[in-house]
This record gives C-alpha cells, sequence and structure tokens, in this order.
C-alpha cells in the first residue's frame, strides 16, 4: 500500500510539473501577445533619461541622487544577435569651485563578444528581452498576491554561469492586463556580493501595436540608479544595423550605465619600497602602505579588486613576515577603492573605515555571495568594521598613525586619509595630480585646508593614484598643485 501511494505521489508531481510548464508557456506567449512581442526582432526607443554614477557617490550609503541628466536618450536593441547601443547627451553638475561642466557624450555598447551577464542583463531584463529570454530558457510560472493584486511571476536561469560556477536567476511579474511590470536579477559584486538589480516598467504606451513603458526605473542595491522617460518606439526599425553602429572612439567620450564596467586594467607589478624601518609603500595601479607595529601590521587601502588585494596581503606578508595584519583602513568606500577588502575580511582582519561608510560596508560584505566565488565567499567569514569619526590613532611603543576625517569634501563624506608623524608620511586617496593640460580638482585645494587646520607637517606625500613617474610627492608638491603654479 505504502508502494502505491508513493508511485501516486509521484505521478501527481510529474503532472503537476508538467501543469506548471504548461501554464508558463502560456503566461509567456499570452503576454508577448499583449506587448507585440511575438514576431519582435529588435527595437529602438527614445526619450529623456538621468542616472547616477553608482558607487562613486558623495554618500555611498544612499539617497542617491541621479545628478546626471541624459537628453535625445535612445537605445536600440537586436535579440537576434544580442547586441545593443544607447547614446545621448550628457551633462554632470561641475562641484563647488570647479570650471563649468561640459556637456559628454553617451556611447555604450553590447555585442555577442560582450557575453558576461554583467553586461547582457541590460537585454535580456528589458520587457521584451525577458519574455524572449523566458520563452527560450524553461521558464517556471505561480502566481503570487503582491501589493493587493494577484500577479504571475515567471523566473528562468540564464546559459550563462557566475564566477561562483552557479547561473544566474531573471524573475519577471506580469499583471492581470500581461503587462510585465517588473524584472529583477541577481549580479555578482565585490562589495555588495549578489547585488540585486531591478527594472519596473510603468505607463504603457501603444506605438503601432508595441506595448511601451513610459517610464523605466532601474535599482541597485535597492537605490534609484537609472530612470528614463520613454516618448517614442519603434518595433523591427529597418536601420537597426546603423542603429547599433558604434562611432569611432572620440576623446573624451563618457560611457554610462548599460555597457556595464569596463575590464579591469592589467594589474601592475606589485612591488614595494622601504620608506622608513617597517614602513612599505606597496606600488601597483593603487598604491597601498604596509605599515609595522609592535604585535601586528596595519595596511593602508586594500585595493579596487580582489587581485589587488591578494597582492597587497602577499606583499605585506613578504616585506614583515611573523606579524599578522590586524586591520586595513579604507580611505573611503567608493568601489574601486573598497573592492580588494574582500580578501582582508576573509583572513580575519579588521575593516576601519569612516563612520559615514562602516554601516554600507559592514552590510555590504556581510551579504550573501552565492554568484562571487571568491576568497570571502570560500571563507564564508563575517566582516570586522571598526569606524573613525573626526580623528582615531593608532598608537603602541613602537609607532603612531594618525586617521582625519577630510571635511567639507563634495568628493566622499566619508574620507581618510593617514599621517605618521614620527615618519613625516601623509597618505591620501584620490586627491590626484592631474595629467599634462588637464585642471586641477577643487579637492586638492580641501585637502590643503584640512592639512593646515589639522597642522600636519610631513615631508612626503604618498597618494593612492600615484603620479606618473610613480613616487611619493612632497608638501611642497601638494601646496604648489593647489596653487597652480606646479604640476609635479
Amino acid at each position: 500500500m505504502r508502494r502505491r501511494l508513493t508511485v501516486s505521489a509521484l505521478l501527481l508531481t510529474i503532472l503537476s510539473m508538467g501543469a506548471a510548464a504548461q501554464d508558463a508557456k502560456t503566461i509567456i506567449s499570452d503576454a508577448s501577445k499583449a506587448m507585440g512581442a511575438e514576431n519582435l526582432n529588435s527595437i529602438t526607443y527614445s526619450g529623456s533619461a538621468s542616472n547616477v554614477n553608482f558607487g562613486q557617490t558623495k554618500s555611498i550609503s544612499g539617497p542617491y541622487v541621479l545628478s546626471t541628466t541624459i537628453t535625445n536618450y535612445t537605445r536600440a536593441i537586436d535579440f537576434t544577435q544580442p547586441a545593443s547601443r544607447a547614446t545621448g547627451t550628457t551633462m554632470t553638475p561641475a562641484p563647488p569651485g570647479a570650471p563649468p561642466a561640459q556637456p559628454g557624450n553617451l556611447n555604450q555598447n553590447i555585442t555577442p563578444a560582450n557575453a558576461a551577464w554583467t553586461q547582457q542583463l541590460e537585454i535580456w531584463i528589458t520587457p521584451w528581452g525577458f519574455l524572449k529570454g523566458a520563452a527560450a530558457n524553461s521558464a517556471t510560472a505561480r502566481s503570487q498576491r503582491i501589493g493587493g493584486k494577484t500577479v504571475n511571476v515567471v523566473s528562468w536561469t540564464t546559459p550563462q554561469k557566475a564566477p561562483s560556477g552557479k547561473s544566474y536567476t531573471v524573475t519577471g511579474y506580469i499583471d492581470d492586463k500581461n503587462m510585465v511590470e517588473r524584472v529583477e536579477t541577481w549580479v555578482e559584486h565585490p562589495i555588495l556580493g549578489d547585488l540585486h538589480v531591478e527594472s519596473t516598467y510603468t505607463d504603457y504606451r501603444d506605438f503601432g501595436g508595441l506595448r511601451v513603458p513610459g517610464k523605466i526605473v532601474q535599482k541597485r542595491a535597492e537605490w534609484p540608479t537609472f530612470e528614463a522617460t520613454i516618448t517614442n518606439a519603434s518595433a523591427n526599425p529597418a536601420n537597426i544595423t546603423a542603429l547599433l553602429a558604434p562611432p569611432a572612439p572620440a576623446a573624451g567620450a563618457a560611457g554610462g550605465r548599460g555597457a556595464g564596467p569596463a575590464a579591469p586594467p592589467a594589474a601592475a607589478p606589485v612591488e614595494s619600497e622601504k620608506l622608513a624601518d617597517g614602513v612599505y609603500r606597496i606600488t601597483g595601479n593603487y598604491g597601498a602602505l604596509a605599515v609595522e607595529m609592535k604585535e601586528h601590521v596595519v595596511v593602508l587601502e586594500g585595493g579596487q579588486n580582489e587581485a589587488r588585494g591578494l597582492a597587497v596581503i602577499a606583499e605585506t606578508k613578504r616585506v614583515i613576515p611573523n606579524k599578522p595584519i590586524r586591520y586595513v583602513v579604507n580611505t573611503h568606500a567608493h568601489f574601486d577603492h573598497a573592492s580588494g577588502l574582500a580578501p582582508f575580511v576573509a583572513e580575519s582582519v579588521t575593516i576601519i573605515t569612516h563612520d559615514n561608510n562602516g554601516e554600507f560596508l559592514a552590510k555590504a560584505l556581510s551579504a550573501p555571495r552565492t554568484l562571487v566565488g571568491d576568497a570571502l565567499a570560500k571563507a564564508n567569514r563575517k566582516p570586522k568594521v571598526e569606524g573613525a569619526g573626526d580623528k582615531r590613532v593608532l598608537k603602541d611603543d613602537t609607532r603612531t598613525i594618525e586617521l582625519h576625517h577630510v571635511k567639507n569634501l563634495d568628493h566622499s563624506d566619508g574620507m581618510l586619509i593617514a599621517f605618521l608623524p614620527k615618519e613625516k608620511i601623509l597618505f591620501t586617496g584620490d586627491f590626484n595630480v592631474p595629467a599634462a593640460g588637464q585642471p586641477v580638482s577643487p579637492a586638492i585645494a580641501t585637502l590643503v585646508q584640512n592639512v593646515e587646520r589639522l597642522k600636519l607637517d610631513f615631508d612626503r606625500h604618498v597618494l593612492v593614484h600615484p603620479p606618473n613617474p610613480d613616487r611619493p610627492l612632497t608638501k611642497a608638491d601638494l601646496l604648489a598643485l593647489a596653487k597652480g603654479t606646479d604640476n609635479p
């Protein structure tokens, strides 16, 4: 009898799975018909938009201000390749004290060669791309009550694999009018782990039988990072090839959301230079300092990615063996300065950052990392994050490291600089020497004001972003740069 019940239960399971699969096919087919997407191979739509430089905002914790406007916003997608191109004219307000802002060019290109999900998702989380992906990838469906109404929730997994080896999941929410109102997915991120990316679609309009949302909002890490108002659209445009053709690269052309992150630069050789007894400048794409204390080591700045973080750890252990790294000091939480922290967390190193960044980094580095596949995901450790307010001092019998908050800085409200008083060394991030012919950032004047306020007496100035040629600068170099009298 028990065997008969087991067989019956198995048959019911198989039948219910078949019904669910059929339901998914019907839901996808009905939505494709309602949206005019059945015979849709390509699309172009246009209007106006705005975005934010995700990971580079003054306050890293949000909410973000969509400060960059995009006029003449146009996007073309060919689902058969798949490929996409977005263009427009950008304008970002200049910070106080900087020269007036100049228009830039949005030029985002995704080609079949850009197979990474970080790029391709911009095609497949559109309403029409989502339906096509669902039809091609054995989607499943279920109904759910959300906000007092019932929606069909359709999910599918991608052919692309994350670094962990796991497939990505794409989930869409289809309303009772068969319109795709929301699509979400997750993508690996060196700080945020499994980063949630969500696009909502409202105010649908009809363009010759093609249903197109009048309003698009994309969120990352639950904050809006892109919005668009669509006023025109066309299905299967005859000039899709021309619409997708990128222009020749132009000097000063600005990228933006949609093409995904640029490929990281080739890693520079990791070497070190002894600045004083127990103090080593670690060179490469992003500078760091390894500072020996009596019982442990402090690293100033972890690097811009996992590879750099691992390299800084390895070089620190080579030049200062037999002492554990206890602290890594994060100058600020912009993604290019915090993406190398995960390897330190994997080794139980405590992060010190300004109070304005602490909650963000603690939450981000505690998030699930099922897609990332990095050292922290494998170690499965939680971060230890300690804050620094206006001033924090790390001190023992051998050495003192002062950490100071840079006040009134437009670039970041959580910027720390480090000062070694005995060695007369100042260490800073993002106070860069401009390239020849480029204006000096107003951040330099802000740094000098803080240095003078704090009465920091230093001989050498070590930058995370080194000048060319790579070397420490001097206090005289910094003062001359602030006055615009010299470019060291």
